[in-house]
């Protein structure tokens, strides 16, 4: 059994047997020996060290945690003989090309090369591509990808290792990590430092330095000044981000309502419906697109001085042609929205009075009902909307409909209709709301009701309504349907009616009040409403049946599956 020795290789400990020890430093000796007394030597020795400290974590396990024989030799495979290697001044195509290993790339950032974190310098050792191409693509995804390039940067940024040491460099380049290879790196970089020192005009450096204190006050401007300009590229990095984004938008914007004239969009005769000025929807999208727009232009030209300030400013020709086009858009936009403001600043309405035909002492049913041919469902809630009637004509639907359910002093109950709309003057406003087309009929004592208005497209939008008040005698009695639900604003204090429960109401001291619901007394004329109305599911009442003595007190019972039409 060979006894163990620990060894610092590297910066890191391990453990070896005796007769690898032994060769492996018979190794090192040699290659000091093939290694030219130069500056450069220790920082080969090292280079060296840390390669080889890699190779030996990779081969590690966790049953066998000590550097045998056999993997010292494995290693001289790949880093090869130090005999193998010319240490004299000749040309690189001299070197001697045993390689145990094939060489292979791998990905790392080129902080050397980079301008800002070496992703792309790294990106282009690895796929051996020029720098410039990459970073041309960065821009590409971040204005056409709405800033995702820039979230694709810091990824690559953070998941990425920078190559610090020279077996790294040599990985990231594709070159085999072998004693030449590190020799002839670290050669290049201590050359190229020495070069950088040996330019050095130190006459001019001894002119120029300063006492102490004054060059820790100047090292702290420059790095508040290092700082600032890092500040300024993020701002200016995010401000292009936006203004891109803002003006790409605007680009969109403009050539689908700048087309739609040509093109149909399904949104285009709603905003040509709502567009009561002179100018046509396409002269619009431009007027917005040079008031909005025009900033951004600003803004962007400010965040490329920003990120990079050796790009020319703008012309003053340009600028002064943007902001006569800004200045004229603005204006433009404040006529247009006088215009459209004026076009609804009054309000008006028709009325109709129709008495109905119906006896006190008979049940009045109410019911909304709605058209098949506009709507599916009787609980539609469209403000309006563009659609074809029976003839096909373009007409507006719209289920701006609301019943007001009141009490009267005149002995028969009647309905009022009022149409409102909103036009430029009082005239032009009754003139839209006369155009409104509203129905209602009276059928066997059941007043039916449409749950939506109608007019003509040409009329456009000028808030349309219709609302309904149904003014009720002293006596009468009714049946509201479900469906008054989501029509309803009466006066609750006057009429507060659960619809869930389908009850049956009467017209009392001007007040209209739950006769069908349990414990209501019929001779008590100051009986008044609960504001919870307390049944049970074996109450049931027929609305039809209701006696017309109302000397006595009745019980009645609620059916929750009759049907309310």
């Amino acid at each position: 059994m060979n006894k163990t020795i620990n060894i610092n290789l590297g910066g890191l400990s391990f453990h070896i047997d005796e007769d690898a020890y032994q060769k492996l430093s018979r190794y090192f000796e040699a290659i000091k020996l093939s290694l030219s007394k130069s500056g450069s030597q220790d920082e080969i020795i090292r280079d060296i060290e840390i390669r080889i400290a890699e190779l030996f974590i990779e081969w590690q396990t966790a049953q066998n945690q000590v550097v045998t024989l056999t993997q010292v030799d494995q290693m001289i495979g790949i880093m090869g003989q130090p005999e193998d290697y010319r240490i004299d001044d000749e040309p690189e195509e001299a070197y001697s090309t045993y390689q145990s290993a094939k060489p292979y790339r791998k990905l790392y950032r080129d902080t050397d090369k980079g301008m800002i974190g070496g992703v792309s310098s790294g990106l282009s050792h690895y796929f051996g591509i020029d720098t410039v191409w990459i970073r041309i693509l960065f821009a590409v995804v971040v204005f056409a990808g709405f800033g995702t390039g820039i979230i694709i940067y810091l990824i690559l940024w953070i998941v990425t290792p920078a190559a610090v040491t020279t077996a790294e460099k040599l990985e990231m380049t594709g070159q085999a990590v072998n004693i030449s290879n590190i020799e002839r790196k670290v050669r290049e970089e201590f050359d190229n430092v020495s070069n950088r020192l040996k330019n050095i005009n130190y006459d001019e450096m001894g002119k120029q330095f300063k006492t102490g204190g004054t060059r820790v006050a100047d090292n702290f401007g420059g790095a508040m000044l290092s700082v600032i300009n890092i500040l300024a590229k993020v701002l200016g990095a995010f401000i292009l981000f936006i203004a891109a984004s803002t003006i790409i938008g605007l680009l969109v914007g403009l050539i689908t309502m700048g087309s739609s004239s040509f093109v149909s969009f399904p949104w285009y005769e709603y905003a040509e419906f709502a567009n009561y000025t002179s100018f046509p929807l396409w002269m619009v999208s431009i007027l917005i697109f040079l008031a909005v727009g025009i900033p951004f232009i600003f803004l962007f030209i400010l965040g490329i001085k920003l990120v990079a300030p050796a790009v020319k400013a703008m012309n003053s020709v340009v600028k002064y042609v943007l902001l006569t086009f800004w200045i004229f858009s603005i204006a433009a936009l404040i006529f247009m929205g006088v215009q459209q403001s004026s076009a609804v600043a009054y309000d008006a309405k028709t009325s109709t009075k129709e008495t109905l035909n119906i006896a006190v002492n008979d049940t009045l049913k109410i019911k909304f009902k709605y058209n098949d041919l506009y709507s599916s469902m009787l609980d539609s809630d469209f403000d309006f909307k563009i659609t074809r009637n029976e003839k096909n004509e373009k007409v507006v639907y719209s289920n701006d409909v609301e019943i007001v359910i009141a009490t009267t002093d005149q002995p028969q109950a009647y309905l009022q209709i009022e149409k409102k709309a909103d036009g430029a003057s009082y005239q032009e406003a009754r003139n839209a709301s006369q155009k409104i087309l509203y129905n209602f009929e009276l059928q066997n004592n059941t007043l039916i009701l449409d749950n939506y208005l109608i007019y003509g497209a040409e009329n456009k939008f000028r808030n349309e309504k219709v609302k309904i008040y149904l003014y009720l005698p002293n006596s009468q009695i009714i049946f509201p349907d479900r469906s008054l639900e989501d029509y309803d604003d009466s006066d609750q204090n006057v009429f507060n009616a659960d619809y869930s429960k389908q009850l049956v109401y009467q017209v009392r001291n001007n007040m209209i009040q739950c006769i069908s619901c349990p414990g209501y007394n019929l001779n008590n004329s100051n009986q008044t409403q609960n504001d919870t109305i307390a049944t049970t599911k074996n109450d049931s009442i027929n609305p039809n049946q209701v006696e017309k003595n109302r000397t006595r007190k009745f019980s009645y019972r609620y059916n929750s599956n009759q049907n309310s039409n």
